[in-house]
């Protein structure tokens, strides 16, 4: 199977009620995930709650899992502890931890959701025994990292998994970067300004509240374009074995 770009947007997004036992509505949107990677591990999803609006408490008992927020303020309850959180900040919940994020704000409050299995839930999946003991969960950690002031970002120890690095990418007016392919995916979500992105599947043009990710360790370059470009990038390692849809 040929590599490939995933190319997605904000509109028309699901209307979901209900989420993790909260309710009232949440508006969702699927950036990518399953059978579109070649590290199976990642899901990378949009969400946003309007005033008052609750993603509800929830313990996460398999997987890791980091919210890049992207407008808003709110509330996160993070292993039971209420702390506030605003746009341009991430927040990491690691296995065995619980969270919930609620907007306290006067507009929307949105977010990305980077989420991977964790490694003790990937190595029990794999197990050849015929019957596994599932291993006791930790006492997970959860944490608040201000990715506008730290702008690279790595997500251990918090997190153990594939999730390798989160960047706030900054590029002035006709600048580029490149994202190397090998052994890797990525996700670039643009915040603002707009860019070219080139790969060997062909060039794409994004712009705000577009998503572009990395398929199957295909490189990518991205160029500024007029105004420059603001964007979040997370970095996922491909597990050994695994790129571009076959076994090395």
């Amino acid at each position: 199977m040929a590599s490939e770009l995933l190319i997605a947007d904000l509109e028309l997004p699901s209307q979901v009620y209900g989420v993790h036992g909260a309710a009232g509505l949440t508006q969702w949107r699927s950036i990518a995930g399953g059978t579109g990677l070649r590290g199976p591990y990642e899901a990378v999803e949009w969400a946003c709650v309007p005033p008052g609006g609750l993603s509800g408490e929830h313990l996460h008992s398999r997987t890791e899992e980091v919210y890049v927020l992207l407008s808003g303020e709110g509330e996160a309850l993070l292993n039971g502890v209420a702390k506030p959180v605003r746009a341009g900040e991430l927040i990491l919940t690691g296995l065995g931890a619980t969270h919930g994020l609620r907007n306290v704000g006067p507009g929307p409050l949105s977010w990305l959701t980077l989420e991977v299995p964790a490694p003790q839930t990937v190595a029990l999946a794999h197990s050849t025994r015929k019957a596994v003991s599932p291993m006791p969960l930790p006492h997970g950690k959860a944490t608040i990292i201000d990715l506008e002031q730290e702008r690279d970002v790595d997500p251990h120890p918090v997190l153990q998994g594939p999730l390798r690095r989160i960047r706030m990418l900054s590029l002035t007016p006709g600048g580029s970067e490149f994202l190397p392919g090998h052994g890797a995916e990525h996700t670039l979500f643009v915040l603002s300004g707009e860019a070219t992105v080139t790969a060997e599947s062909g060039d794409v043009p994004i712009r705000p509240g577009i998503a572009v990710t990395t398929a199957g360790g295909e490189g990518l370059r991205i160029t500024a374009a007029a105004e420059g470009l603001k964007a979040v990038c997370a970095s996922f390692e491909i597990p050994m074995g695994i790129e571009g849809g076959h076994k090395l």
